[in-house]
């Protein structure tokens, strides 16, 4: 296994070459903008670095990591529709920047790309890639779908929650390793094995991000700390916190997330009180560690040398240890 950095830069350096002119201009520069826009790369990262743990050469690996990232903006350009989000990543959104169609279509052509990609393979890598991408994305949608309803339901359960960020999120993050293993020509099982360990680590993830959301430190955070609270977003910290609350700050906490109010810091003040009071952010801490340790433990079966099991575990604590 490379360090990160290598494949970061490998990536990007194949992205910005993907990236450039084309006609119509008012379809693809907003493609093209969105691509530039940054964000971790993980998951393209995760797609070169799988490759390699089955002893292929990772750059094999760069037409289906960059099939992951488009289809990951994809879904970030229409996310953003659906949530009328003014910024992404700290600038324009698309549908803000262009217009309401240009991102519908921008979108639209963004998940063709992202299919393209694979008919650089072979006829069995293609159909592989082929499959596991159109699961993947059914499941995304059904994730986003899920996200939407709970946001007018007073009765979201747990289960269904973790449903919701294993479709919308963790999904995707098992897909890119399975297809750099895919691309290595691992075994079925392995395949699986490693799928299995991305989807904890991304279950894992989405679990940290609702913690960081809330309890992530504003300076390093990147984004507006309480924005979950703010929004009235029913996450694993609020759903744990009416678990465990007594009737009259379960009643308190559900008043709260049924105001639209104006005045955010007494809001977000109040609900993290809750939140530590009740033990939700303690069994929200447990529930993170708990997922991550999965992910590690389904790393037993996998058929590759300690070292590289080794480099996947190191990667997974850098991932669960970082504060932003």
């Amino acid at each position: 296994m490379q360090q990160v950095s290598i494949y970061q830069e490998a990536f990007v350096s194949y992205l910005n070459n993907f990236i450039k002119p084309r006609e119509p201009e008012s379809l693809y520069n907003p493609i093209n903008y969105i691509l530039k826009l940054g964000g971790k790369r993980l998951r393209p990262v995760l797609t070169l670095m799988t490759a390699e743990i089955f002893n292929c050469d990772y750059k094999k690996a760069l037409d289906a990591a960059l099939s992951i990232e488009v289809f990951h903006n994809f879904s970030l350009v229409h996310d953003d529709i659906m949530d009328d989000a003014p910024l992404r990543r700290g600038e324009e959104t698309v549908h803000e920047k262009w217009d309401l169609n240009t991102g519908i279509l921008s979108g639209d052509a963004m998940l063709i790309m992202a299919y393209q990609l694979f008919e650089n393979y072979s006829p069995d890598v293609f159909q592989a890639l082929a499959r596991l991408f159109s699961k993947t994305a059914l499941e995304v949608c059904e994730g986003q779908q899920f996200d939407v309803d709970f946001e007018t339901r007073d009765n979201v359960t747990i289960p269904e929650y973790l449903k919701m960020i294993e479709y919308k999120t963790a999904v995707l993050v098992g897909a890119a390793m399975k297809m750099g293993a895919i691309v290595a020509q691992a075994t079925k099982e392995d395949q699986d094995i490693i799928y299995e360990f991305g989807k904890n680590l991304g279950i894992a993830f989405q679990l940290q991000d609702d913690y960081l959301d809330v309890f992530g430190d504003p300076k390093t955070f990147g984004k507006q700390v309480g924005g979950d609270i703010i929004e009235n977003k029913k996450t694993y910290l609020y759903l744990k916190a009416v678990e465990f609350s007594e009737a009259d700050k379960k009643t308190e906490l559900q008043h709260l997330y049924s105001l639209n109010t104006t005045d955010h810091s007494e809001k977000i003040k109040t609900a993290k009180q809750i939140f530590v009071s009740s033990g939700s952010a303690e069994a929200t801490k447990k529930a993170i560690e708990a997922y991550t340790n999965k992910a590690f433990t389904v790393l037993d079966h996998l058929n590759v040398c300690e070292k590289n099991k080794l480099g996947l575990i190191a990667f997974g604590k850098q991932l669960m240890g970082r504060n932003v």
